[in-house]
């Protein structure tokens, strides 16, 4: 399991769904700047929220908002409408520090990694502070 840290701003207002199985899932985009050589580089990242927290959360993760998210990065491929197989960045949010920007209200909000939602599992013991 790889964790690792993105800050940014969200491209995009979050949407929230529900799978299958009945549990829900917030979705949305972060993207993350830095400047190589003369030019500016864009990493767009696709965070998934799970559960109660991403519902409740959904409402201040909108496009905008610079963020911090914590999490278990993976990357995922898939065929683009021409065809073109591409690959995505993706990452199952463990916390979340909102600072502001969009229409964030909420100025900090930690989220729970998928595990602590799911009561047969102890959880993560990474815990940053923001």
């Amino acid at each position: 399991m790889i964790h690792a840290t993105i800050t940014g701003n969200i491209g995009k207002d979050a949407e929230t769904r529900a799978i299958p199985s009945g549990d829900t899932v917030t979705s949305f985009s972060v993207a993350s700047n830095r400047k190589v050589k003369e030019r500016d580089e864009t990493t767009w990242v696709t965070v998934h929220l799970w559960g109660k927290r991403g519902e409740k959360l959904s409402q201040y993760l909108t496009k905008g908002t610079a963020v911090t998210v914590v999490g278990e990065f993976t990357t995922r491929e898939y065929q683009d409408k021409s065809g073109e197989k591409r690959t995505s960045l993706e990452c199952r949010a463990s916390d979340i520090a909102l600072h502001g920007g969009g229409n964030a209200e909420l100025r900090h909000a930690k989220a729970k990694s998928p595990e602590r939602d799911r009561p047969d599992s102890a959880g993560d013991a990474y815990e940053p502070n923001f």
